[in-house]
């Protein structure tokens, strides 16, 4: 059995370990589109701040790692994949048959339809070669435009301040980190990034990007413009799909996965950011483009893989943990709440505390908060275990702090 995996993100190569663990007479080539062993993004501002080097941030340390495990990694990029023979093709023309595939391809960034943003010194912050690039001009008092303060932006944001930059966040929503935050913690962390030296503008957008005098030039819509010598922009990601034209494999936000982890062609999985997967919360299918979600699904497509229909995945829950300067963030489920259901707000303004529960009828559904870390895992464990509250829904509306009480109450309340 050759199973072949695309993509050497954290999904692919937990998928190249359970098939092994599962397979160990298969045969498992795992293809990765960069030069370097397979890496964790998400150690590239650890990078940035010389916490790491770059071998910490690769996802297995060991040199011979693979090749011990039998895994063979081949480092080029796929360009099409045809479903009736079996096969792979590469950008250099060769191609290679599977019996199992799993496409584990994630997500490149969004480039923003801004003049200019070709130029030298305007960088996205994905790869380690971007890594490398930012890292050679973002020195001590350099003036840095950061496009873009959601939950990307907001991991960069931290690097560069720490590598003694001056930096302005430029966002064009009203809040930072929008698809995370309402108003009232998005505005509380906007004010606590300000008073810690950084400039952020809502509200506001890049029309033109310009090369003046070795600098860049930042035009934005409020008729204002910055003089810099980085630019990065962190304006979202999109699923890596258009190497599938014309596969027949079901594309929508990313590739259309049955609760196997299956796409509607045979033999062919998808996981990670590149999978349209079910949503826990609403039952539906999105793309939950977050390393905890990668790794799960890595580990169940690789098990339907080898013993097929054996593991059907749940769904994924929305969920999001960002550490800014300090200030952590989380939100669970649906945590911007819905129309029929009730919701409670604990605001401290003055110490940055904000926590917002979310339910729907007896079921505690989403939550967000800021400033509080203490019982977060019991908050997610009563969303995810969908646990009627009982009486817990109105003691919670009355002091949302008591959460350990209302999970071990509710709980207690079943045996």
């Amino acid at each position: 059995m050759l199973h072949v995996v695309i993509g050497a993100g954290p999904a692919g190569v937990t998928a190249c370990e359970m098939l092994r663990d599962l397979d160990a007479a298969a045969r498992i080539t795992l293809i990765s589109g960069e030069p370097e062993p397979p890496y964790s993004r998400m150690a590239i501002p650890y990078l940035l701040v010389n916490d790491i080097k770059e071998d910490g941030t690769y996802l297995r340390k060991s040199e011979n790692y693979f090749p011990d495990h039998q895994i063979d990694v081949q480092h080029i990029s796929v360009t099409a994949i045809n479903p009736e023979d079996k096969s792979i093709r590469f950008e250099d023309g060769n191609s290679l048959d599977y019996d199992r595939l799993l496409i584990a391809t994630g997500a490149s960034p969004i480039q923003p339809p801004i003049q200019g943003i070709e130029l030298p010194g305007v960088h996205q912050c994905w790869t380690l070669d971007d890594a490398r690039a930012i890292a050679a001009r973002a020195l001590p008092d350099t003036s840095v435009v950061l496009v873009g303060a959601g939950f990307i932006g907001c991991i960069i944001l931290e690097a560069l301040v720490k590598r003694g930059c001056q930096l302005t966040v430029v966002e064009r929503e009203d809040r930072m980190v929008p698809r995370m935050l309402d108003n009232t913690a998005g505005g509380l962390l906007k004010r606590w990034c300000e008073n810690q030296g950084i400039t952020v503008l809502t509200n506001t957008a890049v029309n033109q990007i310009a090369e003046k005098k070795n600098k860049l030039s930042v035009s934005l819509d409020n008729g204002n413009t910055i003089t810099a010598g980085l630019v990065i922009t962190a304006a979202g990601v999109r699923s890596n799909i258009d190497f599938l034209t014309g596969s027949n494999i079901d594309t929508d936000q990313g590739i259309l996965v049955n609760q196997y982890l299956q796409s509607n062609q045979e033999g062919i999985f998808a996981a990670g950011d590149v999978a349209q997967g079910r949503d826990f919360t609403t039952g539906g299918f999105a793309v939950q483009a977050v390393q905890p979600t990668a790794v799960e699904h890595g580990r169940i497509a690789a098990t339907n893989m080898v013993k097929p229909d054996s593991l059907s995945y749940p769904g994924s829950l929305n969920m999001n943990v960002l550490d800014t300067l300090g200030l952590i963030s989380i939100s669970f489920g649906q945590w911007m709440g819905n129309a029929d259901g009730d919701s409670v707000v604990l605001l401290d303004d003055a110490q940055y505390r904000y926590l917002n529960l979310q339910f729907d009828g007896e079921y505690l559904t989403g939550a967000s908060s800021l400033g509080h870390t203490q019982h977060m895992g019991v908050l997610r464990g009563l969303i995810r275990s969908r646990v009627p509250l009982g009486i817990w829904k109105k003691r919670l509306m009355d002091d949302p702090t008591r959460l350990m009480e209302a999970y071990l109450g509710s709980v207690q309340s079943l045996v």
